[in-house]
């Protein structure tokens, strides 16, 4: 029975996925540790610091089916780590005590280290999938949508006209940043751990870089400098990118919120029959998965901060700080995963309006269109007068509630410089999207 919404049988696949609870589930951590048991097994096997009978029994019995999941259990209660439980019963399946030679020169931490970054290596290729399909539905409607003029805004107040086009592939710029982050942080981050005790090997007499480099060619990750138990900047960084691509995710559930409301209307959530709709309101249609996001992305970014305060660990093994790792990471992947499959959901199917953006843009009877006025004037009266004399006819249409157009046209500081035809032209809404179309296609042209 899941306790927490990521394993839910109800909410589980809303706030995380299935694939991403795999990769931190109990079964795969303990895979993992078996995995690198196993790698080191084989590695001094063959450079003969345990012998290659035992080795080769080791590899034998290194099944995570051989694993009795309950007893390891009950030893992980009593011994507080369950990677000592998981060697006491690859040994006890040994024969001739060759288990013995299980887990050589090994300590807890690196086997728990290095399982957790081979985990952190597959939950990322399913966040890098993601934002590449992420991508690519920005892309397609940042194309689509080039020259489609939507009102652009300020204080959630009406601004100047900008274009559909334009607001996506913003966000896609940031997603392909991500992109970006995630295969340089890849370089420092897939990096095992195996240093002994106190991070010095000292318990291997001879043959003891050449394990740890064996090791880590084994599991295919990179071969530390130095020991980094106590030195958590990697898993902080892991943190720090899950917040930052959690962001860019929450700030499109938010505009998408924003523009589901009825009184804007300019895009809706992909339609299904009940989807978003109230116990008693039927007339309602929720941002379902823009809420779920903005839930997601928050408690994520708590995480973040918990693996920063996991850096502040004492000595050369830590009391404590290690520990929030446990706790903090898994929520954050499984809880991003699921944020970044609804945002895939609401971009891939994401029902767009151009009819009602238009109407938006028409609200203010032109005030919109103020700024094109201002400096269309500039040359003529000065920009800072123009701006002056501007804002009060803007205020002088507010209070008469007629079209700007109209009052400027009838101004004779105005008309005697700008016909009417010539001011309908700066209060076209097409005519002052500036380089939107020539940014949108530098964004698309990076992708390919």
């Amino acid at each position: 029975m899941g306790a927490s919404i990521i394993d839910s049988s109800i909410f589980g696949n809303i706030f995380s996925t299935e694939a991403m609870r795999e990769v931190w589930s109990d079964r795969n951590r303990t895979t993992k540790y078996i995995d690198i048991e196993r790698a080191l097994a084989i590695v001094q096997g063959r450079l003969g610091i345990i012998p290659q009978e035992a080795a080769d029994e080791i590899v034998r019995n290194c099944d995570i089916d051989k694993i009795d999941m309950d007893k390891l259990r009950q030893q992980t209660e009593r011994i507080g780590y369950p990677v000592l439980g998981v060697v006491s019963q690859l040994n006890a399946l040994c024969r001739d005590k060759l288990g013995e030679f299980c887990h050589w020169g090994a300590t807890t931490q690196d086997i728990t280290d290095t399982a957790t970054v081979l985990q952190i290596r597959e939950g990322l290729a399913i966040i890098d999938e993601e934002l590449t399909a992420i991508s690519a539905a920005l892309a397609k409607i940042s194309r689509e949508h080039r020259d489609t003029p939507v009102i652009g805004r300020s204080n959630l107040q009406q601004a100047i006209p900008v274009t559909f086009g334009f607001k996506a592939a913003a966000i896609l710029a940031g997603i392909e940043r991500h992109r970006e982050r995630l295969a340089q942080l890849r370089v420092r981050v897939l990096m095992g751990e195996f240093g002994g005790a106190c991070g010095t090997l000292a318990s291997i007499e001879r043959g003891a870089m050449e394990t740890q480099a064996g090791l880590m060619q084994e599991l295919g990750l990179a071969q530390p400098d130095i020991a980094w138990h106590t030195v958590r900047d990697t898993i902080a960084e892991v943190g720090a990118f899950l917040g930052l691509v959690g962001g860019s995710l929450g700030k499109i559930a938010m505009d998408v919120k924003l523009m589901m409301q009825h009184e804007v209307a300019e895009v809706y959530e992909p339609f299904a029959p009940g989807r978003g709709s109230s116990s008693t309101m039927p007339q309602k249609r929720n941002p379902i998965s823009s809420c779920y996001i903005h839930a997601a992305i928050s408690v994520v970014r708590q995480h973040a901060a918990s693996l920063m305060d996991a850096m502040v660990a004492d000595h050369e093994r830590s009391t404590g700080p290690w520990e929030i790792e446990w706790i903090a990471l898994p929520e954050a992947f499984c809880l991003l995963a699921g944020a970044l499959k609804q945002t895939r959901f609401v971009l891939e199917g994401l029902e767009v309006d151009p009819a009602a953006m238009r109407k938006n843009i028409d609200l203010t009877n032109g005030l919109v269109m103020s700024e094109a006025v201002m400096m269309g004037l500039g040359p003529y009266i000065g920009r800072e007068y123009a701006h002056d004399l501007v804002y009060d006819l803007c205020r002088q249409a507010i209070k008469e509630n007629r079209p700007l157009l109209d009052i400027l046209a009838e101004h004779p500081e105005i008309n005697v410089h700008l016909s009417r035809d010539k001011l309908a032209e700066l209060c076209d809404p097409a005519n002052y999207l500036g380089q939107a179309g020539v940014m949108v296609d530098k964004v698309l042209a990076r992708l390919k």
